[in-house]
């Protein structure tokens, strides 16, 4: 998984300059959305490692499927990646590009697990306090973990929060036993 980001890293570099530079961030989001879904097809999966198909011959091919959903630089880049046989790499590419547009339109998500289902006003709440503490426009999505027993856990990009009380048992725990 590592050396398929680090493959990826490149090219979504390169789309993300020219993304910025058409002014085009949600544009190209759907563009390799699309293609990820068309290059994960189980039957597009099989060709891009045939020797019975040119990678010239699968780039196009990939192209008239996404037809008017690519731009001529969308094209551009399906047959490059085509060529170079690196079609496996979209998907990572999608998720990379993702995380440079929320950084660049100020945007993250973070996950809120907590034991017990919360109203839309606490969600609201904890979302306007996660906005203030990270700086950013947050899109919150919560979800409902028993095995927490009580409290939240919160994770934004790199940073989480936990102060469920099953961590604060075994903190306890751990001091107790030493």
């Amino acid at each position: 998984m590592a050396e398929t980001a680090s493959l990826a890293r490149p090219y979504v570099r390169a789309v993300f300059e020219t993304a910025k530079a058409d002014s085009d961030l949600s544009g190209w989001s759907d563009q390799l959305g699309a293609i990820a879904q068309v290059v994960a097809d189980p039957q597009i999966v099989a060709l891009d490692g045939s020797p019975r198909i040119s990678a010239e011959d699968l780039g196009k091919l990939i192209v008239g499927v996404l037809g008017d959903r690519l731009s001529d630089k969308g094209s551009n880049l399906v047959r490059l990646l085509a060529a170079n046989r690196r079609l496996s790499l979209v998907g990572e590419m999608a998720e990379q590009y993702e995380v440079l547009r929320a950084e660049a339109e100020n945007h993250i998500e973070a996950e809120l697990q907590t034991a017990t289902a919360i109203s839309d006003a606490q969600r609201d709440s904890i979302a306007a306090a996660l906005e203030k503490r990270l700086g950013r426009q947050v899109k919150l999505e919560t979800s409902v973990n028993e095995d927490i027993l009580g409290g939240a856990v919160i994770r934004a990009g790199d940073w989480v929060y936990d102060g469920s009380v099953r961590t604060q048992l075994a903190k306890m725990a751990s001091t107790v036993s030493v």
